[in-house]
């Protein structure tokens, strides 16, 4: 008991010093499965309440062994999409991902001074895809989310626009010459 009263003291005490998270901030320990936003910091324990509002009292020993990922100190929120055009839509790739990429340098929302990509990616089974990858300017989870949507309803009006269409699984058959696609015959008695 005085060994884990030892170390979780002692993890507590990391804590405070290294300060890996703050009250508020939302962290996530993969290796235990706990994610959910910093409550309470004491020198034994650490209350965390996941998203689904049950707390999680976490002892400090914890924390000098697992890794802490803090989602809440992150700079920027990315966006990596990817977008699959028709086959038949291939001569307007080039363009469209171009009036994409200016699109994205241009939105007030996109920062301009990290990576910024807009490029054919893939010959995918049913379609042609391209990709978006960007960095939002907020970190903020809910206008992110409002900035992501405005980006992807940009990007399918601009291919809209361009007479292309976003791709669905399809399957094409080629028939030899001469071939029917006739089903069962018809007569009077079945109809």
């Amino acid at each position: 008991a005085a060994k884990d009263l030892l170390a979780n003291f002692f993890g507590g005490v990391t804590v405070f010093i290294d300060r890996p998270f703050g009250i508020g901030d939302w962290i996530l320990l993969k290796e235990k499965g706990i994610e959910g936003v910093v409550e309470n910091i004491g020198w034994r324990q650490t209350t965390i309440r996941k998203f689904d509002k049950r707390p999680v009292y976490v002892p400090n020993a914890v924390f000098t062994t697992a890794s802490v990922e803090n989602p809440s100190r992150k700079t920027h929120r990315r966006i990596n999409e990817t977008f699959g055009l028709r086959y038949r839509d291939m001569d307007q790739v080039a363009v469209i991902t171009d009036e994409v990429r200016d699109m994205l340098a241009n939105h007030p929302e996109i920062d301009q001074d990290q990576t910024l990509m807009v490029h054919l990616n893939a010959f995918s089974e049913s379609s042609v895809d391209f990709f978006i990858y960007c960095m939002t300017r907020t970190v903020n989870w809910q206008k992110f989310h409002e900035v992501k949507q405005d980006v992807l309803l940009r990007t399918s009006e601009i291919v809209r626009r361009h007479g292309a269409a976003i791709a669905f699984p399809t399957r094409t058959l080629d028939l030899e010459p001469g071939t029917s696609l006739a089903g069962p015959e018809t007569t009077s008695e079945n109809t």
